[in-house]
């Protein structure tokens, strides 16, 4: 049976050797010099030229054909995507923390909600319905330090509180409120399908209107990040929702994404307050529209927007 190396000669061509590293073309940037370095011994590659990087599965699933996919799956001992965390994602394990919701919560979550509560009053205005707020877990805080706020707990994929966010249904000065906790998370974790195209947005009610959504709670995302790791080890359709006026923050989510070979769209916002403030039907149609990003159109994307 043809081994690792063998399976990738079949699709790049062939490679000279360097130590432990074995050089390629790339099939990404299509270099005319062999800048595709595959470590065999770890089953991860990084080009030179055009900085992508990632498990050498990525290449055989995109370039190879369904036999050398089985073929290559059938000759590993481990999972590729074990020695690909382990060589770029050493310490990107989620560090577990103690917390609890704030004093006073009290989950909307029911069958028979009350229309007259100023909490689901909001949540509706906002255009969410009990079906979201039960999907959601979402509950609220009348009095104390965190009265007057909604309430969206996140849960890691074992189904452990590991974050949340207040926002306000008051006229606080202050929207939003998160407890002082470590923010290397997956907000939600538990109800990701990484098997399906996952939109990442900036913050919770974007993520209410999106569907299989994650908020990065913020417009950036870091390259030590469990997110990041999450999509690279699924190979997972990444859509990019971002509010207009972060553009240059979605620019280097964009750029990151790319290096990491992951397939990737962009959805434009350009005209809207906030993804939030759209109907999810709205949501729907945009996506359908949303433009694919690889290294060469985000040559034209960077243009289009920056210049």
């Amino acid at each position: 049976m043809a081994d690792k190396f063998d399976i990738l000669k079949s699709i790049l061509g062939p490679a000279r050797c360097e130590g432990q590293e074995h050089l390629f073309h790339c099939p990404y940037c299509r270099h005319y010099k062999k800048k595709l370095s595959v470590n065999m011994e770890r089953a991860v590659f990084k080009c030179w030229v055009c900085d992508m990087k990632g498990h050498a599965r990525r290449i055989v699933r995109r370039f190879g054909s369904f036999l050398q996919l089985q073929t290559w799956d059938e000759v590993c001992e481990t999972p590729d995507v074990i020695k690909f965390n382990e060589f770029f994602f050493p310490e990107a394990e989620e560090n577990k923390q103690a917390l609890s919701l704030p004093e006073g919560f009290e989950t909307l979550v029911s069958s028979y909600p009350n229309q007259n509560n100023p909490a689901y009053q909001y949540l509706a205005e906002r255009g969410l319905t009990q079906s979201d707020i039960n999907r959601w877990k979402i509950g609220y805080i009348r009095t104390g330090f965190w009265g007057g706020r909604i309430v969206v707990p996140s849960f890691n994929q074992d189904g452990d509180l590991n974050y949340f966010v207040a926002r306000s249904y008051e006229n606080h000065s202050r929207k939003y409120m998160a407890p002082k906790v470590n923010k290397n998370i997956i907000f939600n974790e538990l109800y990701v399908d990484w098997d399906d195209d996952v939109i990442l947005v900036e913050g919770v009610f974007d993520a209410f209107k999106a569907g299989n959504a994650v908020p990065i709670l913020g417009s950036t995302m870091s390259e030590d990040s469990r997110l990041l790791k999450k999509i690279v080890e699924n190979d997972t359709p990444i859509f990019v929702a971002l509010d207009w006026d972060a553009e240059k923050k979605a620019k280097r989510l964009l750029r990151m994404l790319i290096e990491y070979g992951v397939e990737l769209y962009k959805i434009n916002t350009r005209g809207i307050e906030d993804v939030g403030a759209i109907t999810k039907q709205q949501f729907l149609q945009l996506k359908k529209t949303a433009s694919v990003i690889n290294s060469d159109s985000y040559i034209l994307y960077e243009m289009k927007n920056f210049m």
